[in-house]
């Protein structure tokens, strides 16, 4: 047979001697986690052998995405503080309560900045500004199989660098910018609701709303809401601040103490932090929102540290244990500046109004 009428191999299998090398219909390799192109152009499936002697095909990249996600809590923090928002029963937020969409978003950029993914700029002139003024920027790529998580990445990525502050806003929708109007996340309590259902945290079930029916997701399964409201309580009131791991956190999680205090500071800012202390006193819920206004004040800068004359009642091992988390992850000094900024951006609300 003559070569005009054999085929050409085209993906895998090596290359035709004498190809040109700057063929556009050769396969592109892959790129490395950290933007680098791999040293070899092999295929991306490898192969494991069986006990029966066959060969079973894997993606690499599957592994090490199941890897990441085992250091990763269950829930998001967008999740948790939407599931302590909501009507067990009734399967939905309070209709008066405004300040749990700003709050969403500010957990957004902080889940992303605990992931790894974004960071502040490592700008050594831009140092000496406050947190305020100093950008973010994307590090990692990788999408974290969170829908909104990916969407937000992607934005970052492409769009030009700004603050956590201007992100928060622009993804919130307060912006007179048209051409910014786009960066808006829409229906996000919606779509975290629907998250759970996947879950298996919530069920989706229609009410009727005197002239519409609606969408509402109560509660199936409450031992995640009933770990959430320990953890809360356990942060709010105990002198020791012990977290036994369990399915929603497990042991193997990162920044497991700092991720219940930001869960804790975004719950009060979002105004539903009170569902989780209903059952306690009036004196004890005054002393737990007192401890939360010091945990404002302790992490709102980085490095992290109890602040001299706080109170010593409450969370007395809470520092020792988040200093050591940090420790195990030194070299991501940049991200955690991220987390201490947001932990201040959250939009403040009077504690004593009481919540339908």
């Amino acid at each position: 047979m003559s070569a005009a009428g054999g085929l050409t191999r085209r993906r895998g299998g090596g290359r035709v001697a004498g190809a040109d090398d700057n063929d556009d219909s050769r396969v592109s390799s892959p790129v490395s986690r950290n933007g680098s192109a791999l040293d070899h152009r092999g295929p991306e499936t490898s192969f494991t052998s069986a006990e029966n002697g066959h060969k079973i095909a894997f993606d690499p990249r599957d592994i090490s995405e199941t890897e990441e996600r085992s250091k990763q809590p269950k829930l998001t923090l967008m999740e948790e503080v939407l599931l302590l928002g909501l009507k067990d029963k009734q399967g939905y937020l309070s209709f008066w309560n405004e300040n749990i969409s700003y709050a969403l978003r500010g957990c957004i950029v902080i889940e992303l900045a605990l992931r790894g993914r974004i960071s502040m700029q490592k700008d050594s002139a831009r140092r000496r500004f406050p947190l305020a003024d100093r950008v973010i920027e994307v590090i990692d790529d990788t999408l974290t199989g969170e829908v909104l998580l990916d969407e937000a990445l992607k934005m970052m990525k492409s769009s030009e660098k700004m603050s956590v502050n201007s992100w928060i806003d622009l993804m919130s929708g307060e912006t007179w910018n048209l051409m910014k109007i786009g960066y808006q996340l829409k229906q996000v309590r919606e779509r975290l609701a629907k998250g759970l259902v996947d879950k298996g945290v919530l069920r989706t079930e229609k009410r009727n709303f005197l002239l519409f029916d609606m969408a509402t997701h109560p509660v199936a399964d409450g031992g995640a809401k009933d770990d959430l409201n320990r953890r809360v309580r356990n942060i709010c009131t105990n002198r020791t601040v012990i977290l036994p791991p369990n399915t929603w956190l497990p042991e193997d999680s990162e920044y497991r103490y700092l991720r219940t205090v930001v869960m804790v500071c975004a719950a009060y800012a979002a105004n539903v932090l009170e569902n989780a202390l209903v059952t306690m006193s009036h004196e004890s819920r005054e002393r737990a929102f007192a401890q939360v206004d010091e945990l404002l004040a302790e992490y709102s800068q980085f490095p992290f540290a109890r602040k001299a004359g706080g109170g010593q009642a409450i969370g007395a091992n809470l520092a020792q244990a988040i200093n050591e988390e940090v420790e195990k992850g030194s070299e991501r000094e940049l991200q955690m500046e991220v987390c201490a900024r947001l932990t201040v951006t959250f939009p403040p609300f009077d504690k004593e109004s009481s919540l339908t």
